[in-house]
């Protein structure tokens, strides 16, 4: 499944069998907590890959329960991420939608405005209905086939 893209990846096998890694908060190694530490369990000052948030174990294995607080920490890093694009990217999409909401491909296959002005003269410059391709290439033995017509 993970090779295929389905699901997971092979980052996710390796958390799995090897080693979880290093934890990043915003792109980085762990760093708030207490003065010069990240938690009460290290000594101030203390750079070494534990303080600093890196998981040596692996899921099958098990985490410490150190461990899985710095897992934690990078895996609401990355929740809080996500959530974050998802609203920029849909207020995107709303004010994109707003501003071409008079625009619609005719009949002839150019893209005109509400008041029927010709902004495109073919529609995505290509005239490919992606919605009806073939991954955003156009299929000619499909075309054929339907048209009844044999190459």
């Amino acid at each position: 499944m993970a090779k295929t893209g389905a699901r997971g990846s092979i980052v996710n096998i390796t958390q799995m069998v090897a080693m979880i890694g290093q934890q990043t908060i915003r792109g980085e190694r762990l760093k708030r907590g207490f003065a010069g530490r990240t938690t009460a369990h290290f000594e101030p000052g203390d750079l070494g890959p534990t303080a600093k948030g890196f998981v040596r174990n692996n899921f099958k294995v098990g985490l410490t329960p150190l461990e899985f607080f710095f897992h934690a920490a990078g895996g609401r890093d990355g929740l809080v991420d996500t959530a974050v694009r998802t609203a920029q990217s849909g207020y995107m999409q709303r004010r994109l939608i707003n501003a071409l909401q008079d625009i619609y491909v005719a009949y002839d296959g150019t893209v005109r405005n509400a008041s029927g002005s010709i902004i495109q003269t073919k529609y995505a410059e290509d005239g490919i209905d992606v919605s009806k391709s073939d991954h955003g290439r156009l299929n000619l033995d499909e075309i054929f086939r339907r048209a009844g017509i044999s190459r």
